[in-house]
C-alpha cells in the first residue's frame, strides 16, 4: 500500500480522457493520460468490445486524443500535440489498426482540435482554427507582442486561451497522402460538434453567428455542403434558446440535439432532448417531462471528458443520454413518443460523463462507486467493464469509504456524500466541509483526489448538493434565486449540524474548501460565522460587482443566474448583498486562497481585493498564485502545481485542526 501524499497521488494517476466505439461495436479505441516527468503524456489504446487484453497503439512524449475510428474500422485519426514544445499545435494523425506507423494528415499553421470521418470513409472533416488575428494592432512577429488590442466586442476572451485571437471553423480533407484541406465556413464564430449528414453531402455544425456572443449568447444549429467550391452555410434549427450536439438517426430521417426553448434560459430550465423531423420538421421535446438536465454531470476530477456529451441514436427509433439524476449521471434511453428510463438501476452510485452507440451496443465512460472513470457496456440493465486502466492505479493507496446520506435542511432533505477513511466507523473526526462549483453543479459518486488525499490524513470530506445544486429538478435550483450567500448558506450549516448529530463530525475541529463557486460560497460562510478553525478558496468569488464584467461571461452569466447587474441602482445593490467583500469585518477564521493566475471565470483580481482587504485588517490569510494556470487547475493544471496546491491545503488544515490547540477548551 502506497502512502496517499499529493506527489503519489498525482504522479500516479491515469486519467481516461476520450473513447470512441467501432461501427461493428467489435473493440473501443479510448486516450489515456499519466504523467511524465513534469508534464504529462496521452496515448491511445484498443480493446475487444466483449472482453480481451489491451493493446497500447500510439507512444511518444506526445498528447494523443480525440480517436475517430473510420467507417470500415480499418483506421484511426486523432489529434497529436507535442508536449514541452513552446507554441506547439495539434495536428491530425492517422493509424492503420491492422499494423503500421502513424502518419501525419495536416500541418495547418494553427493545428487541429478534432478529426470527423464522412460515412463513406474517404474524407474527414476538420476543426481548426484559421483567419487573421482578431483584434490585434500591427504584427504578430516571433518573440514580439503586436502593438495594440482594438477590441469592439466582449467575446475577446475565455479561460483556455486568454485572448480569443482566432476563431474554430470547419475543413474537409480528403483521406489520401498529400491531400490539403479545404475551409468551408468562415466569419466571426467558433464552428463547434460538427457531424456529417448520412449521405455525406453535408455537415451539420452548431454555431453561435449573433453580434456578440458573450452577451446574447444562442447557439443554433447550421448546415454546409462538403464538395461545393463555394459553401453555402444554411440554418437548420433556430430556437430560442440554444440548439447544440447534433446527432442524425441512422436512417437520415430526423435530427436530435440538446437544447432549451426559453430565450435566455435561467440555471432552473434544464437543457433537454429535442428531435426533428427531416427536412424541415418543428422540433419536439423528448425530454421535457423529466426535469432533469440532459448531457450534463455532476463535478468528479477523477473522470476526464473532453465536453458534455450528446444524444446517441440506438436505432431509427430511440437514443440515449446522459441524465442528471440526483447527485448521478444516468445513462437513459428516450424513444420517439417520449419515453425515458435509466438504463441501469436509478440507486447506482454512478457518474457517467460520454456515450457511444453502435451495433445496438451502448459503452458509456464512468465513475462508479468512488472509482476514477472507467470505459462500461450497458447491457440488460447492468454494467460490464470493458476498460479498467482508469481506476487500478487507486488500488495502490488507501480505501476511501463514500456514503450517501440525507441531512434535513430548512428547505428539505439535503443529499450530501460522505468521505471517510476506510477504518473510521462511528469515530469522530475533523471534518473539511467540501463546496461544489456551479452553483449549479453537484456532487456525485465519482470521488475525488482531494478526499483520498484527506481521507488519508484522517479527516471526513462532507460533500452535499445544496440549494442551487442540479439533478434534483428546477425548484431547487429556483430557490436560489433569493440571491447567493442565502439559501445555499443555510443549507451547508445544517449539513454541518447534522453530520456533527450523528457524532461523525467533531464541532471543533472544522475546516471548509471550494473551487469557484464553491470557493464564493467558502469567502462567505467564513464572514458568517467562525465556526470553522480553517478555510481554503480556490478561484473564488469576493465582489460580485467586480466579477460582473472581469469574468468574461459574467454578463450573461448573471442575468440567467437572477444576480443582477451594474447599470441600475437596485442592480448594484443586489450584486453587493451576495459579495462576501462586504462582510470582511466579520472574518477571523485563517483563509488559504489558491488562485490560477489566468483564469478568466473568477479572475484574481477580483479576489485580490478580499486578500488586501484582509491583510489590512490583520488577520490570517495567505494568497498562493499559480502562474499560466486556469479554472479548473486542480484537474488539469501542471504537475507540480496540481502537488503543491494539495501540499498546502493538507498542511494549512492539519496546522489548525490538529496541530492547533483543541478550540474547545
Amino acid at each position: 500500500m502506497t502512502d496517499a501524499t499529493p506527489r503519489s497521488l498525482v504522479r500516479a494517476q491515469v486519467a481516461l480522457e476520450s473513447f470512441r466505439l467501432s461501427n461493428d461495436a467489435l473493440f473501443v479505441v479510448y486516450a489515456l493520460r499519466r504523467v511524465a516527468g513534469e508534464d504529462y503524456e496521452s496515448h491511445l489504446s484498443t480493446r475487444p468490445f466483449r472482453g480481451g487484453r489491451a493493446r497500447q497503439l500510439t507512444r511518444g512524449h506526445v498528447r494523443d486524443g480525440a480517436p475517430a475510428i473510420s467507417p470500415d474500422g480499418r483506421h484511426l485519426a486523432f489529434v497529436r500535440s507535442p508536449v514541452g514544445t513552446p507554441d506547439a499545435v495539434g495536428q491530425a494523425w492517422v493509424l492503420p489498426l491492422d499494423g503500421g506507423e502513424p502518419w501525419v494528415l495536416t500541418s495547418l499553421k494553427h493545428g487541429v482540435a478534432s478529426v470527423h470521418w464522412s460515412p463513406d470513409g474517404e474524407h474527414l472533416a476538420l476543426v481548426a482554427q484559421s483567419g487573421d488575428p482578431r483584434f490585434t494592432v500591427g504584427s504578430e512577429k516571433k518573440g514580439r507582442t503586436p502593438t495594440a488590442r482594438r477590441i469592439t466586442r466582449l467575446d475577446f476572451r475565455d479561460d483556455e486561451s486568454g485572448h480569443v485571437g482566432r476563431r474554430a471553423h470547419l475543413w474537409v480533407l480528403p483521406f489520401r497522402r498529400g491531400a490539403k484541406p479545404r475551409q468551408l465556413t468562415s466569419g466571426d464564430y467558433d464552428a463547434l460538434h460538427p457531424t456529417w449528414f448520412p449521405d455525406g453531402s453535408r455537415l451539420a455544425f452548431a454555431a453561435d453567428r449573433g453580434p456578440d456572443s458573450t452577451i446574447q449568447p444562442r447557439l443554433e444549429l447550421w448546415s454546409v455542403g462538403a464538395a461545393a467550391s463555394r459553401p453555402r452555410v444554411r440554418n437548420l434549427v433556430s430556437m430560442a434558446g440554444d440548439a447544440d450536439r447534433p446527432a442524425f438517426s441512422p436512417d437520415g430521417r430526423r435530427l436530435a440535439f440538446i437544447g432549451t426553448d426559453v430565450a435566455d434560459p435561467p440555471d432552473e430550465l434544464p437543457p433537454s432532448l429535442w428531435v426533428m423531423d427531416l427536412p424541415s420538421g418543428t422540433p419536439r421535446n423528448l425530454t421535457a417531462s423529466l426535469d432533469r438536465p440532459v448531457g450534463e454531470w455532476a463535478w468528479c476530477d477523477l473522470l476526464m471528458a473532453e465536453e458534455a456529451p450528446g444524444p446517441a441514436w440506438i436505432d431509427d427509433e430511440s437514443l440515449t443520454v446522459i441524465v442528471g439524476d440526483h447527485g448521478r449521471d444516468l445513462p437513459y434511453r428516450v424513444t420517439l413518443d417520449g419515453e425515458a428510463a435509466a438504463l441501469v438501476d436509478p440507486s447506482l452510485p454512478l457518474a457517467a460523463a460520454g456515450i457511444e452507440t453502435a451495433a445496438g451496443a451502448v459503452v458509456v465512460s464512468a465513475a462508479l462507486d468512488s472509482a476514477s472513470g472507467d470505459l462500461f457496456a450497458v447491457e440488460s440493465g447492468r454494467l460490464r467493464r470493458i476498460a479498467g486502466e482508469g481506476s487500478a492505479w487507486q488500488s495502490r493507496f488507501p480505501n476511501v469509504d463514500l456514503t450517501e446520506l440525507t441531512v434535513d435542511g430548512p428547505g428539505g432533505p439535503i443529499q450530501a456524500w460522505l468521505a471517510s477513511p476506510a477504518d473510521a466507523g462511528r469515530r469522530r473526526l475533523p471534518t473539511v466541509l467540501h463546496l461544489h462549483g456551479g452553483p449549479t453543479g453537484a456532487w456525485g459518486p465519482g470521488g475525488t483526489l482531494d478526499a483520498m488525499l484527506l481521507c488519508a490524513a484522517g479527516y471526513r470530506v462532507l460533500m452535499p448538493n445544496l440549494r442551487g445544486s442540479t439533478t434534483f429538478g428546477a425548484a431547487w435550483v429556483n430557490a436560489l434565486r433569493l440571491g447567493w450567500g442565502t439559501v445555499d448558506a443555510e443549507d451547508a450549516m445544517a449539513a454541518v449540524d447534522g453530520l456533527v448529530a450523528r457524532g461523525l463530525a467533531d464541532p471543533h475541529r472544522l475546516a471548509v474548501m471550494g473551487l469557484s463557486y464553491g470557493g464564493f460560497l467558502t469567502h462567505w460562510l467564513i464572514g458568517m460565522t467562525d465556526r470553522f478553525a480553517a478555510a481554503a478558496a480556490e478561484n473564488g468569488v469576493t465582489n460580485q460587482v467586480n466579477a460582473w464584467a472581469n469574468s468574461y461571461f459574467g454578463v450573461h452569466y448573471n442575468r440567467r443566474a437572477g444576480l443582477g447587474d451594474p447599470l441600475t441602482d437596485a442592480g448594484m445593490q443586489s450584486l453587493w448583498r451576495s459579495s462576501p467583500l462586504r462582510h470582511v469585518q466579520d472574518v477571523h477564521t485563517p483563509l488559504l486562497m489558491l488562485q490560477a493566475e489566468e483564469d478568466r471565470i473568477c479572475p484574481a483580481s477580483d479576489n485580490e481585493q478580499l486578500f488586501v482587504a484582509l491583510k489590512v485588517l490583520g488577520r490570517e490569510v495567505e494568497f498562493i498564485l499559480y502562474p499560466d494556470e486556469h479554472h479548473e487547475m486542480k484537474a488539469s493544471g501542471r504537475p507540480d502545481r496540481r502537488i503543491d496546491r494539495m501540499e498546502r491545503t493538507l498542511a494549512w488544515f492539519d496546522r489548525h485542526l490538529k496541530h492547533a490547540p483543541d478550540r474547545a477548551s
